[in-house]
């Protein structure tokens, strides 16, 4: 489950514009890169959330942690700083965040 994410992105495309969900309880950037990869950088303040998915995602936890339940699974599964899940395409997941802030980067696959 561990991994090494980046602290910065160099020679990016930032969409300035927020991407809010939940009443401005997660809020996300867009970022486009030179070789078409696209990620979202974000936060998520404390509460339970569904996000649906159309590309598969890797979802890297930068600080915090978080509840996840992915498709096909019927209990959560704690993630916590440097750590990463992966959901499928076109399907759906179920986060909770118990207390302060967890900040995420996601990698649109």
């Amino acid at each position: 489950m561990s991994e090494v994410s980046p602290q910065q992105f160099d020679n990016v495309r930032i969409t300035c514009k927020a991407n809010v969900y939940y009443d401005g309880r997660v809020v996300s950037h867009s970022l486009d890169f030179p070789d078409g990869t696209k990620r979202s950088i974000g936060l998520l303040y404390p509460g339970s959330y569904t996000f649906g998915t159309e590309a598969a995602e890797l979802m890297e936890i930068i600080a915090g942690s978080c509840q996840v339940t992915l498709p096909g699974e019927d209990s959560p599964a704690t993630y916590e700083a440097g750590s990463h899940f992966n959901v499928p395409a076109n399907s759906s997941f179920d986060i909770t965040i118990e207390s302060g802030l967890t900040e995420y980067v996601c990698t649109y696959l």
